[in-house]
């Protein structure tokens, strides 16, 4: 009987610090990421990622893949203001929100495309990989792509 308890009492001493666990920050997608073209998974970008007034937002702080004939390549299939900006410095992620484990409500902009999309991301991997999803409409329409954090 004394053993039964003794055993019940290091089960329960175990399992007492797994709620404290449960309420410890979860990192933050703030920083650099590196970005994968869908194609051929080489990197193609590094984007920082910033928190300001509870939402998140992002730009491009290089492009990775610029080819020998575009050394600065620009948005040039974007529209309106952004039409011919230079892709290094363009802001493609607006107005994020926390929701729960993930941030959602915001856009993405797509360079290659200059189509922007409503998106959600999360992270993954104790905090090392970034899951963006981007879609129209409903989320099952849509791409998602995996970030590698910039050490």
């Amino acid at each position: 009987m004394q053993y039964g308890f003794a055993r019940c009492l290091a089960i329960a001493a175990l399992l007492c610090p797994l709620p404290a666990l449960a309420d410890a920050p979860s990192p933050s997608p703030a920083g650099k990421w590196k970005t994968f073209d869908d194609a051929s998974g080489n990197a193609k970008s590094v984007v920082t990622i910033w928190e300001a007034n509870g939402t998140l937002a992002g730009k491009v702080e290089k492009v990775l893949d610029a080819s020998r004939d575009e050394p600065n390549p620009k948005c040039s299939r974007c529209e309106g203001d952004l039409k011919d900006q230079p892709i290094i410095g363009l802001r493609i992620l607006r107005d994020l929100k926390k929701d729960g484990d993930r941030w959602s409500g915001g856009t993405v902009l797509d360079p290659s495309n200059g189509q922007f999309y409503s998106c959600t991301i999360s992270l993954e991997d104790g905090g090392s990989t970034l899951k963006l999803r981007g879609y129209i409409g409903f989320s099952l329409l849509g791409r998602t792509q995996r970030w590698s954090r910039v050490p």
